[in-house]
């Protein structure tokens, strides 16, 4: 969602959408709990989701007594959760989960076959010779 992470708000306009001081925010950056990105004239610029970033912020220090400490922490473990979401899914797709299984083929290599697929045996005369263990 391109629109959700477009810098385009002004400090002053985020704020005023966080129900914040543009003060506060300038905190929050030098903190790193919301850092936004920067314009060519070195001017923060923030996103619909840093605004709503802010307002979570917000909420956890206020209703839940959170401290700063705190708050940033539970963000980077949000954002790490996050990450390893989009990690897993993509590597469900990848290994195409309950899609494959892994058998032997003729020469007795692993290979990976679609779900429900048997591979034909090849028939042979070849000749074993069995000389039991004394």
């Amino acid at each position: 969602m391109a629109g959700y992470d477009a810098p385009i708000f002004l400090i002053s306009i985020a704020a005023e959408r966080a129900g914040m001081h543009p003060q506060t925010l300038r905190q929050y950056d030098r903190l790193g709990l919301v850092v936004p990105r920067r314009a060519r004239g070195q001017g923060r610029r923030y996103s619909q989701r840093d605004v709503d970033v802010l307002r979570e912020v917000q909420r956890l220090s206020q209703e839940e007594g959170i401290n700063l400490a705190g708050i940033k922490r539970i963000l980077e473990l949000a954002a790490e959760n996050e990450r390893l979401e989009v990690d897993n899914a993509r590597l469900r797709d990848r290994a195409g989960l309950n899609r494959r299984v892994f058998t032997a083929d003729a020469a007795g290599d692993v290979v990976a076959v679609p779900l429900g697929t048997r591979l034909r045996r090849v028939q042979s005369n070849a000749m074993v010779l069995w000389r039991p263990q004394r």
